[in-house]
């Protein structure tokens, strides 16, 4: 091979590798410019793609301990002694090492506290598994059924929301009294059996995340009213019939003025009886606040199992396909 031909392929290899350094080159620019662009464009809004920054975790984390510190502040009290809170009533920031001991004496008092906790779940449960049928039964005949009075009576369930409930509480002790539930279960199982809220909350969320053709075409497929909202309509309320049926337990759980009223300590749920360590002339704070955590124990387990589940329900019924 000449020397004239070799420089010639030489001459060539070297342009086409230049020309593909300076592609290369190029494709490097142009990533890095769009790179920029799109940081610019990230940090000029406030989209979804947006990373937060330390002054939003900072905000984040105020905010997390300022609601924690109040369950905190319970925990430090069933940590310390009688004596100690009445000398110091802002107990040290570390737990004492009290709790357990202050724990065995309310199970070991004289109130029957395991009674009272399975009164306390049983209304619970009850209470929410019917608010949250009732309520999306409601909501799906308020959103999805055409019927005469449909928005007239919608807006007199959704009014009652305004009257107080203790106005309610003589008429109904007389109505308990009659048929002789006072003292019983029962008397604080039925009158929340459903809620003005909850209905408004399903009849929101099943008229949006409902489609009609769904049930148009469960209808024309022979199923019966009551079939189409068993298998169409409740199944799609499932997120937020979770969030309320979370929401009516808690607020179950932690009622003490109709218990109280109705049943008083022959039959107590567990706030009636956490009421009843209470001395006449002097409040042990530690015993009290032991009952207190003993019976948030469960709610913070129910949180902590039900959470992830509840949110990306939530997430789920919001996205809409």
């Amino acid at each position: 091979m000449s020397t004239s031909t070799t420089n010639s392929a030489s001459v060539a290899m070297t342009r086409q590798r230049a020309g593909r350094l300076a592609a290369r080159s190029a494709q490097r620019r142009l990533d890095r410019e769009n790179r920029r662009r799109a940081n610019h464009v990230e940090h000029r809004s406030f989209g979804v793609n947006r990373r937060p920054g330390w002054p939003t975790y900072a905000i984040l984390t105020a905010v997390v301990l300022i609601s924690a510190y109040p369950l905190y502040f319970a925990f430090q009290l069933a940590s310390s002694t009688a004596a100690d809170i009445a000398r110091n009533p802002i107990p040290p920031l570390f737990l004492q090492g009290h709790l357990v001991e202050n724990i065995r004496r309310v199970l070991d008092s004289d109130i029957d506290f395991f009674a009272a906790f399975m009164n306390s779940v049983i209304v619970s449960t009850v209470v929410s598994l019917s608010v949250v049928f009732f309520s999306t039964l409601a909501g799906y005949s308020f959103s999805k059924l055409r019927f005469r009075g449909r928005d007239g009576l919608l807006t007199f369930v959704i009014a009652t929301m305004a009257v107080p409930a203790q106005l309610g509480v003589v008429p109904l002790f007389i109505v308990m009294a009659r048929l002789n539930w006072t003292g019983e279960l029962v008397a604080v199982i039925v009158p929340g059996m459903v809620s003005a809220f909850g209905v408004f909350w399903m009849t929101q969320y099943i008229r949006d995340a409902l489609p009609t053709e769904l049930i148009e075409a469960a209808r024309v497929d022979g199923a019966t009213m009551f079939r189409t909202f068993w298998s169409v309509a409740l199944p799609a309320a499932r997120p937020a019939a979770a969030m309320l049926a979370l929401f009516t337990f808690v607020g179950s759980w932690t009622n003490f003025f109709w218990p109280f009223i109705v049943l008083g300590a022959k039959n107590p749920t567990l706030p009636v009886a956490l009421q009843l360590l209470q001395a006449s002339y002097f409040k042990d704070y530690s015993l009290i606040m032991a009952g207190v955590v003993v019976a948030t124990v469960p709610l913070l387990a129910l949180f902590v199992l039900a959470g992830r589940h509840l949110v990306s329900g939530i997430m789920q019924g919001a996205v809409k396909g």
